[in-house]
């Protein structure tokens, strides 16, 4: 068997059967559903790439790529200073609390499937209050003690935030399952731009700017019937 048990491990952690919780997410999509401001295919699709664009990929898959980096040099440390620097990005409460979920989640799988100091280390902070443990720096640090490498990790990280998200559309909305696939077929190309972007990118270099996807996570805590948490 010659499969490199490192592209393994990116699709484990990139399906949607592994444990992070990112079912009970839409991160806004649902306050746009209910105001119709998102009722079919294109109007889902728009989200996405807004979300893609504006935030997973020049903020967290850019976090991926680092803390890929991170933990091949076991740096605990340093580590746990990039999760700061999301925490601080992250300014809708809803937002930062599903981050903050996923990557616990993430974090006490991943610790679970392998005897690791490393992300053992990283999960004691993070339970004990030291660190927020986000997603994307959860996500990034369990592939770098894989063996992965920055860039397909940040698109791997890409393609499972595209997939919540349409899976979340696919609930909402009146999308057959063909639609869905449809629709991440042709995120590839945008996929792979936004991972190799990222993986070039310093830790400097992050930012985000989504302020309509922002004020539905605000608008959702406030809505009278709520399937998803954010």
């Amino acid at each position: 068997m010659t499969t490199d048990p490192a592209f393994l491990a990116l699709l484990q952690l990139a399906d949607g059967l592994f444990p992070a919780g990112g079912f009970a997410h839409s991160f806004g999509l649902e306050t746009y559903v209910q105001e119709g401001r998102v009722d079919d295919a294109a109007g889902l699709e728009a989200f996405v790439v807004a979300h893609l664009e504006g935030s997973a990929g020049p903020c967290d898959a850019v976090a991926v790529a680092h803390a890929t980096r991170i933990a091949a040099r076991d740096d605990v440390g340093e580590a746990v200073a990039l999760d700061a620097r999301l925490d601080a990005m992250k300014c809708v409460p809803e937002f930062r609390a599903a981050s903050r979920q996923m990557g616990r989640q993430t974090l006490r799988a991943t610790s679970a499937l392998d005897d690791d100091r490393f992300l053992a280390e990283l999960l004691h902070a993070v339970e004990d209050g030291l660190a927020p443990g986000h997603h994307a720096l959860a996500f990034g640090v369990a592939l770098g003690r894989a063996g992965a490498d920055a860039e397909r990790a940040a698109v791997a990280y890409l393609y499972s935030t595209a997939a919540l998200l349409v899976g979340a559309g696919l609930r909402l909305i009146a999308l057959g399952q063909m639609q869905g696939q449809r629709l991440l077929a042709r995120l590839r190309p945008r996929l792979a731009r936004l991972g190799s972007e990222a993986a070039a990118r310093k830790v400097d270099d992050l930012w985000s700017f989504n302020p309509g996807l922002e004020l539905a996570g605000l608008r959702h805590a406030t809505l009278d019937r709520r399937l998803f948490r954010s």
